[in-house]
């Protein structure tokens, strides 16, 4: 009798781990690192992604599929709404690598949101499809290019990611800290990066484009053939990691040349050049008398 039950649940967890995308557990594990002190963080970005890939990848497919304008629509609110929900997430590593680039998170932390990131996409894209089939709607696509024999293609791909990603950069940087719209700040930036995540998506549409590493490799595992298998080919990492992460540490160093900070803690010897406020002219010449 015992080993009746052993074998169905040897059945049972078989079945169980066939539904689980590869690597979900060791996201979900780093989430506990340092006794949990970034638990929250990872919750924001583990849940602010899931809420992220239901509400904006629906738009054009599940919501305004026959009208653009309700699609764009569909888009700004799924933005506005994954990103208050959510609790600010950054739902993007090259965000994050931005984010860690210019001080704002440490390594660690920025490590344990790059996991929630994808263990988020990796849950995501299975579980809307599943929600499409039931309910018979259209599914879910994702940021893919075909590759052929010779490497142009792949390089054409890698430079539309990086200046997609650059540009995305600018955008954040702008209306977070750069811009202020009063009482209605939040729902303004919000709503302007929703207009300008759109407009890159249809502007740049050679690898996508992804301007996430998290939504291509998420989607790679699970869309492209249904494999739950992590891409092989370096041009995945080249087009869609490396490039994303070379433009958000490029444009970092030039926001830095700006408006001022450091880069991996270190002090550019150009900029800034944005005018500093009194305060801030104030503690720079209190510096140097210590000094």
């Amino acid at each position: 009798m015992v080993k009746d039950y052993v074998e169905a649940f040897s059945a049972f967890m078989m079945d169980f781990i066939s539904f689980i995308p590869p690597g979900l557990s060791i996201c979900i594990a780093l989430s506990f690192i340092e006794g949990g002190k970034y638990f929250k963080p990872f919750r924001h970005e583990f849940f602010g992604t899931m809420l992220m890939i239901g509400a904006t990848f629906s738009a054009g497919k599940w919501i305004g599929k026959e009208s653009l304008r309700m699609a764009w629509t569909s888009h700004g609110l799924g933005v506005i709404a994954a990103d208050y929900l959510g609790g600010g997430p950054h739902v993007n590593p090259a965000v994050t690598m931005s984010m860690w680039c210019l001080g704002k998170v440490s390594y660690t932390e920025a490590f344990v949101r790059v996991a929630a990131q994808l263990g988020g996409g990796l849950i995501s894209f299975p579980l809307y499809h599943a929600i499409s089939n039931a309910m018979d709607l259209e599914p879910f696509g994702g940021p893919e290019f075909n590759i052929p024999d010779d490497t142009k293609h792949a390089t054409e791909a890698f430079l539309s990611e990086y200046v997609a990603t650059m540009l995305l950069m600018f955008t954040i940087y702008i209306l977070n800290w750069e811009m202020n719209f009063g009482t209605y700040h939040y729902l303004i930036k919000q709503s302007l990066t929703a207009i300008a995540i759109r407009s890159l998506i249809e502007g740049f549409p050679t690898a996508g484009p992804a301007m996430n590493p998290m939504l291509a490799t998420a989607w790679d595992v699970f869309g492209v053939g249904s494999t739950f298998e992590y891409p092989s080919d370096f041009q995945h990492y080249f087009v869609y990691w490396i490039a994303p992460w070379m433009a958000a540490i490029t444009a970092s160093m030039l926001y830095v040349i700006y408006a001022g900070g450091t880069v991996f803690g270190v002090k550019l010897p150009i900029g800034p050049f944005k005018k500093q406020s009194p305060s801030a002219q104030t503690t720079k010449t209190t510096a140097k008398k210590t000094n």
